[in-house]
């Protein structure tokens, strides 16, 4: 590993963290993210007399009413729910981050798989007032706990945070909280979630939020803001095979005997170095890196992240779409595509009609030629597929017109993930996640 790449992978687990809060409809997302702001000295004076002369304050007295940090939207403080995705910045000395406060309803699960799509760590609120607990010892989680934590699943999310909120409304007991954990364990087992860690707090009266609280003695473990802090995030794309889509072909108008051809794009994952052998994808041409330009000047090797125009020895035919990979591990050349997709769009899926599939800096005509599997956030079965409607997570084989040079999703999520584009509205109507069968 070269001395750039640890550098990068020392500014990946030391500065910025992208995290999302989702969770069920009134569990206290963006109030929890108010919280995280108010505390950390991560609002202004004119936002927090902005917040406390809003009309539809939800909160008795003079309580700062930490939701309409985050609840932008007038239709969001009318009803007192998240609509649309809300990305916050803050910091503390020890990190950057940028916040996602996604929608609660069923009905929004695209604006969360929106702000999931590019997270480090998924914050899951459970609200355990909410939570059903048996006399018999059983605990029944909310649905779209459930769905929530299949999307973390399913968009290859690293870390899970679930963070039981409002524990102020159950006097703190251990026992609710300890039940509560058992059970989302189990869940989180059948799904193949890995990193997983609980913390008990109350968003409201801001315990274990940034300040510990002594009304949760039991609890030894970090606050919230401890363990944002402390999570380690280090991009893997830097150790997989190398992954270039050219965005732009560079020429310059000078003389032909000085002539210039640079293929520019933004690396997606791996490391080039000058001198690489790299295979142009879908011609499958040889070429040679004979440079690496940026703004500032030339490279010897460049990593996933960086912006940079290679330079090949050979005149190759290089467009726009086209991929440039690792010769020794180029990327997969599909023209039937198997994907995991959620429908986005309020109009059903329509078998007859055609779409665009954007993948990477490639469009081209896409088919929906057959729905195989519906996915049951519940039960996490799968079902026979009969159609495909708003927030439906769904098994597709798509038929491309162009193919695609692409990975799997749980691979390189750059080049595993995909968007399809309504050819007559211009709409995104579905996200997907390439699955490549061994």
């Amino acid at each position: 590993m070269n001395a750039m790449t640890e550098q990068l992978k020392q500014q990946a687990g030391s500065t910025l963290l992208r995290f999302i809060t989702a969770g069920s409809v009134d569990d206290g997302k963006s109030t929890l993210i108010g919280r995280l702001l108010y505390d950390s000295k991560g609002i202004f004076a004119d936002q927090l007399a902005a917040v406390s002369r809003a009309k539809h304050k939800r909160t008795v007295g003079d309580t700062i009413d930490l939701s309409l940090l985050t609840d932008g939207l007038e239709a969001e403080r009318e009803q007192g729910i998240t609509i649309d995705v809300a990305y916050r910045y803050f910091a503390t000395p020890k990190r950057k981050f940028i916040i996602a406060d996604t929608p609660g309803h069923e009905q929004y699960t695209r604006n969360m798989v929106t702000g999931a799509s590019t997270a480090d760590a998924v914050i899951i609120l459970i609200d355990v007032s909410k939570v059903k607990l048996g006399d018999d010892g059983s605990v029944q989680l909310l649905t779209q706990t459930k769905r929530h934590s299949t999307i973390a699943k399913l968009l290859q999310i690293e870390h899970v945070v679930v963070a039981l909120n409002k524990m102020d409304l159950v006097d703190y007991d251990r026992n609710v909280y300890e039940r509560i954990v058992a059970e989302y364990e189990k869940f989180a087992a059948s799904l193949g979630l890995k990193d997983i860690t609980a913390i008990p707090l109350s968003a409201l009266a801001g315990d274990n939020v940034v300040d510990r609280s002594e009304k949760l003695a039991w609890y030894e473990g970090p606050t919230l803001i401890e363990l944002l802090e402390s999570l380690s995030v280090y991009d893997q794309s830097h150790a997989a095979p190398f992954r270039f889509p050219v965005q732009l072909v560079a020429r310059h108008n000078g003389h032909e005997a000085n002539d210039f051809r640079g293929y520019m794009g933004r690396i997606e994952s791996g490391v080039v170095k000058v001198g690489d052998k790299l295979t142009v994808q879908p011609s499958n041409q040889s070429a040679t890196v004979k440079e690496i330009v940026t703004f500032d000047g030339s490279l010897e090797s460049a990593v996933a992240g960086q912006s940079v125009t290679l330079v090949l020895n050979e005149y190759v035919d290089v467009s726009r779409g086209d991929m440039l990979a690792g010769s020794e591990q180029p990327a997969t050349l599909l023209k039937q595509v198997t994907a995991d997709v959620c429908w986005m769009a309020d109009e059903p899926l329509d078998l007859r009609r055609k779409y665009w599939i954007k993948h990477g800096t490639r469009q081209t005509a896409a088919k929906v030629a057959r729905l195989d599997t519906i996915l049951d956030v519940n039960t996490q079965q799968r079902h026979p597929a009969e159609g495909l409607k708003l927030n439906d997570i769904a098994r597709v084989q798509l038929t491309v017109q162009q193919p695609l040079a692409a990975d799997a999703y749980a691979d390189i999520r750059a080049t595993g993930a995909f968007i399809l584009i309504d050819e007559v509205t211009h709409q995104t109507v579905a996200a997907g996640m390439i699955r490549i069968e061994e």
